[in-house]
């Protein structure tokens, strides 16, 4: 069992919540909700998730609103436009992580989505098969990669992708609610619960 801390409403909190002052309301309203049933936010989420290789997720969520303006609200088709002009114009971009692979990796997996919908109704249909099952899932927060997420990253890899490792899908899974990976003893672990048993999983596309 891990050691929580606590909110100032007194409620205990799944441990990394309390590092950074705007990790709660994250933690609290978005991390584990399956609310991202949508291919935008799904691709957004696999996008700083690999920005955020090497570097720590509170960098990655202060500049969130600076990567949605540089990537034109991470619209899959817009994206993957992109040309080589613009991967050198967010190279100058201070408001973003500025690393030419990342960067580079984002356009191609934009690529990659609209082969993706060639073939299936969705990106989130395809990520919700890897939902993995109730007697796979590790004990929270214990594991940075699972056998389900190793099966996507393969999956994704094999289709083109980059910066879509295993444990860069596992924190992807984890945020998008495809696990409850809040602590046991954390007072979102069933709100999180109660939000995935409401969640239609059959996947669309679009944005909401």
């Amino acid at each position: 069992m891990t050691t929580p801390t606590f909110a100032p409403d007194g409620r205990p909190r799944c441990p990394w919540s309390g590092a950074a002052p705007e990790f709660l309301a994250y933690h609290d309203t978005e991390w584990g909700f399956p609310g991202a049933g949508d291919d935008r936010r799904l691709f957004e989420k696999l996008s700083l998730e690999g920005f955020q290789s090497g570097l720590s997720w509170r960098t990655i969520l202060a500049k969130r609103d600076n990567f949605r303006a540089a990537f034109n609200g991470f619209d899959v088709h817009s994206v993957a436009r992109f040309t080589e002009r613009d991967v050198e114009r967010l190279l100058q971009d201070a408001g973003i992580v500025r690393h030419r692979g990342k960067i580079e990796a984002v356009v191609n997996n934009a690529r990659r989505v609209e082969d993706l919908l060639d073939r299936e109704d969705s990106l989130a249909a395809l990520v919700w098969r890897y939902e993995p099952a109730p007697e796979d899932l590790p004990e929270p927060q214990t594991v940075s990669t699972s056998p389900a997420s190793v099966a996507l990253s393969k999956d994704l890899r094999k289709q083109g992708w980059k910066f879509v490792g295993p444990t860069t899908v596992f924190a992807f899974m984890q945020a998008m609610g495809l696990l409850n990976d809040h602590a046991e003893e954390c007072a979102i672990r069933p709100e999180a619960e109660q939000a995935r048993a409401a969640f239609t999983r059959s996947g669309r596309r679009g944005s909401s």
